[in-house]
């Protein structure tokens, strides 16, 4: 069992020297003499028992260990950080600081509209949020450096708290100099047609390698990229063609001559609002809200080609 000897100040000085890279730069950054930095490190790594730092000429990196105890001291120091106003938000209107991932493609689809609404009905909640794929940002999400996320799933996801809010069709996004005409494409017809593809690990990845696989058919990959939007260059510089969740790209500024296709038989991904467990109340009413938006934006007929769930 430890002793009290652990301290925030041990954990702030700790993500201090790996942020900066050295002892020098870190003492410097905070304030405290190098040999002190040196001797609380030192202190640090043999209270817990373990080598937290690789010390090179090349400068400081962390270690195994030391990488969990870095995230682990983000998380802590997140939370110290947002103590006050979490203890407000218990006896009054919501405050504080929410901190939310969300799919790229949900992010460009109503990610604005969202942001409008939360400064009009929570304005004491300031939103912190960060987009990319579900699986890319699941860490943080357990290691509660995130506090919820709308994100896209292709199975449903164990562990944590979710809430499915519609279910998505994927469609084949062509360039614009397209001479194809047809309305639909059949997943042989996607084995003709060059590809740019997600790259693994990623949902839409995921759920298109299940649904080829069990087709027998093996796509055209011609290049593997890690944003939306760099699918989406490729495609509109008549690269290739991109499967995305998402039947219309017109809402991107200069994409509105993409041609979106529908692929039968269907895939589907499942919208859901996901979390690590016990919320605040800024992060309850964020989520309260951002389920209301996509409701709203649903039922307006903006988000079209979606299958509702019970």
């Amino acid at each position: 069992m430890f002793s009290s000897f652990l301290q925030l100040r041990h954990l702030r000085y700790f993500m201090s020297i790996v942020d900066a890279g050295s002892f020098s730069r870190a003492a410097t950054t905070i304030h405290v003499a190098q040999p002190a930095l040196s001797q609380q490190i030192a202190a640090l790594e043999a209270e817990l028992g373990v080598s937290l730092l690789h010390r090179s000429a090349r400068g400081i990196r962390p270690t195994r260990e030391g990488h969990v105890l870095y995230r682990e001291a983000v998380s802590i120091l997140q939370q110290v950080e947002q103590l006050p106003s979490v203890v407000r938000s218990t006896t009054g209107e919501p405050e504080g600081l929410v901190r939310l991932g969300m799919s790229s493609v949900l992010a460009a689809s109503f990610g604005c509209a969202f942001v409008d609404a939360c400064r009009t009905a929570l304005p004491k909640v300031h939103l912190r949020l960060v987009t990319g794929d579900f699986l890319r940002i699941r860490p943080l999400i357990a290691s509660r450096a995130l506090d919820i996320c709308a994100v896209f799933e292709d199975e449903p996801t164990q562990g944590f708290a979710r809430q499915p809010l519609f279910h998505q069709r994927l469609h084949l996004i062509r360039p614009p100099n397209s001479k194809d005409v047809a309305s639909f494409v059949s997943l042989e017809g996607l084995a003709e047609i060059p590809l740019v593809l997600p790259t693994r690990p990623n949902t839409v990845r995921n759920a298109l390698d299940r649904t080829f696989e069990v087709a027998g058919v093996i796509p055209n990959c011609i290049v593997e990229v890690d944003t939306f939007a760099t699918a989406l260059s490729f495609v509109k510089g008549g690269i290739a063609n991109a499967i995305i969740p998402k039947d219309d790209v017109s809402d991107f500024p200069g994409h509105e001559d993409l041609r979106p296709i529908v692929i039968d038989p269907p895939i589907h991904v499942t919208a859901c609002l996901i979390s690590a467990g016990d919320l605040s109340s800024a992060a309850e009413a964020v989520s309260g809200l951002l389920v209301a938006q996509v409701e709203n934006v649903r039922q307006n007929g903006l988000m079209a080609d979606v299958s509702l769930l019970p």
